[in-house]
């Protein structure tokens, strides 16, 4: 394979936001790990001690992440976001106006590998989702196993991701005068395994949760669609029913996270490792569903409202997609 290495003479600006997004994706595949392994060593070091103090810490702050997290818009502001934002580049499209006395559901689609869109938009000011939804407060759901990690939880709970757990959902709608946004990306860790170029197909026939506990507490739908998530990486093959998509659907099962095996650019040559393409990234907000606060909704309330949802998301991509570089023939498929 020949490689095409980066021409040397790339301005100051591109090798920032190289670094930017190196260390974002480093966050999500690495620091995880080295959090644990720097706790564990310093718990069988001489400084035993202030692990012991940091345990006692996540002992008392340990329902936090199910509490509507603890976010730091200093960490949100951070200059470092701004250039990862310009790297692909990176925009969130306001198409209606959001009242901030109520609370909502943000559905996004399409997952994509490592969610890059809902991150940066939705974990971050870089895209100025404050400025553009006055009264509002983003929290992006992620599963309940990241936050059991000592130290990176800390450090994820400062962008505002929270646990994916019922009761953090719960807690996020429940809010009296509203102003909370959910952030959930539907498709989930399986809709990951297909995340490529070209793909139009989201796995959300199947997933009602978010529509049940709209529902309950009376939140507002909002369909998102990320132009350009499924762009940024490759994926080896792995169609339904092969080998490696047997092996990742058990991996995913006993764990709980996907394994999609990706790839893409590296840093200093552009034929070949982990850093996402340069491709643009368009999020749009579509508008809000109306959602009569149910108690106890039937299976017919929830089936009657994921359908207009499904109706709601369709014409969100329909209206924008060429815009955005799809062709008129291109359509989302659902499974």
């Amino acid at each position: 394979m020949k490689i095409e290495f980066a021409p040397l003479n790339i301005p100051l600006q591109r090798r920032l936001q190289t670094a930017a997004t190196l260390q974002w994706v480093f966050s999500f595949l690495a620091l995880a790990q080295c959090c644990l392994a720097a706790f564990v060593l310093l718990a069988f070091s001489d400084w035993w001690a202030l692990a012991l103090l940091y345990a006692g810490w996540l002992w008392l702050d340990w329902d936090t992440p199910s509490g509507g997290g603890r976010r730091s818009r200093w960490v949100r502001s951070w200059t470092v976001w701004s250039y990862f934002r310009d790297y692909f580049p990176l925009e969130l499209v306001k198409t209606v106006d959001l009242d901030p006395k109520r609370n909502y559901v943000f559905g996004f689609h399409p997952h994509g590998v490592l969610v890059a869109g809902a991150f940066g938009n939705f974990c971050t000011e870089a895209t100025g989702f404050s400025r553009l939804f006055p009264g509002l407060t983003s929290h992006l759901l992620m599963l309940p196993f990241w936050f059991r990690v000592p130290i990176f939880r800390d450090y994820i709970m400062c962008g505002g991701l929270v646990s994916s757990s019922k009761s953090s959902l719960s807690h996020l709608l429940s809010r009296p005068g509203g102003g909370n946004v959910a952030v959930i990306a539907v498709g989930g860790a399986p809709e990951a395994l297909d995340a490529r170029p070209g793909a139009l197909t989201l796995q959300i026939r199947h997933r009602k949760g978010f529509i049940k506990m709209a529902l309950k507490h009376g939140a507002l739908l909002v369909p998102v669609f990320s132009f350009g998530e499924n762009e940024l990486f490759e994926q080896l093959e792995n169609p339904s029913g092969s080998p490696l998509r047997t092996l990742q659907n058990r991996l995913q099962g006993i764990m709980g996270v996907a394994m999609p095996l990706f790839h893409a650019r590296g840093v200093f040559q552009y034929s070949f490792g982990l850093m996402p393409y340069r491709k643009p990234i368009h999020t749009v907000v579509g508008r809000p569903i109306p959602v009569v606060q149910t108690s106890s909704p039937t299976s017919d309330d929830i089936e009657r409202l994921h359908n207009v949802y499904l109706q709601s998301l369709t014409e969100v991509f329909q209206q924008h997609k060429q815009a955005y570089g799809l062709s008129e023939h291109q359509h989302l498929t659902f499974t």
